[in-house]
């Protein structure tokens, strides 16, 4: 669970190697082997009431739903559509479960999303929530989850607070110990610079001095 907590948008992929995706109609969902489509984009929605399950809205932003009215009647396994439900039923989510490197999604009455393995109408494709007990259709419950993007991390208020704090008390002190009689650190070091290096050469013809010494050596001999 904690894993799903920090995905913001997954890809959902069946046994079938199918991704779960939101029908263009809006109201339908269905399983294809295209998992580069918008279509199969999942945004996590947490419940802070719930934390053990999620929402999951597609990406006409209607929720993934768990409906009680059976996918054909007198079949025990039932519709999934997306909806926008006035108030957010258990109906719209969904208990992750981990079964091995795989996960389950279950309903509020304990099904979980099925993906249909069958290949003729009108079971082809199609997306149900059921229990199933027979061997081959148990995998059909089975979902690989692909991350597609990760929810940012918020820092609790609490100690975004301390850290303001923190902060404030950090430049009072930098303020507070520092003498405004005493020069500026930058401006001593750049004084102490000028002192330490040697003057420049001043411009002097040290040929003539030269050869003024000569003239006055001569002369005195």
């Amino acid at each position: 669970m904690d894993f799903l907590k920090k995905a913001k948008v997954v890809r959902f992929r069946s046994h079938h190697n199918k991704y779960l995706l939101a029908d263009d109609d809006q109201v339908s969902v269905w399983q294809n082997r295209e998992g580069t489509v918008q279509n199969a984009r999942w945004t996590v929605e947490l419940i802070s009431d719930n934390p053990n399950a999620l929402r999951l809205k597609s990406c006409f932003g209607k929720y993934l739903t768990a409906l009680s009215t059976p996918f054909i009647l007198g079949i025990k396994c039932n519709k999934v559509l997306q909806t926008t439900p006035k108030m957010l039923d258990p109906i719209v989510e969904w208990e992750p479960v981990r079964d091995g490197f795989k996960w389950k999604l279950k309903t509020a009455n304990g099904q979980f999303l099925r993906a249909s393995g069958c290949c003729v109408p009108p079971w082809k494709d199609t997306i149900t929530h059921d229990n199933p007990c027979r061997g081959v259709m148990r995998d059909w419950v089975l979902w690989d989850v692909e991350v597609v993007e990760i929810r940012e991390q918020q820092q609790p208020q609490e100690q975004r607070n301390v850290d303001n704090v923190n902060d404030s008390a950090s430049c009072y002190s930098t303020t507070a110990t520092q003498d405004p009689t005493e020069p500026d650190p930058q401006s001593v070091s750049r004084s102490e610079s000028s002192q330490t290096q040697p003057d420049s050469p001043v411009g002097v013809d040290l040929s003539s001095s030269k050869d003024h010494v000569s003239d006055s050596d001569k002369k005195n001999t």
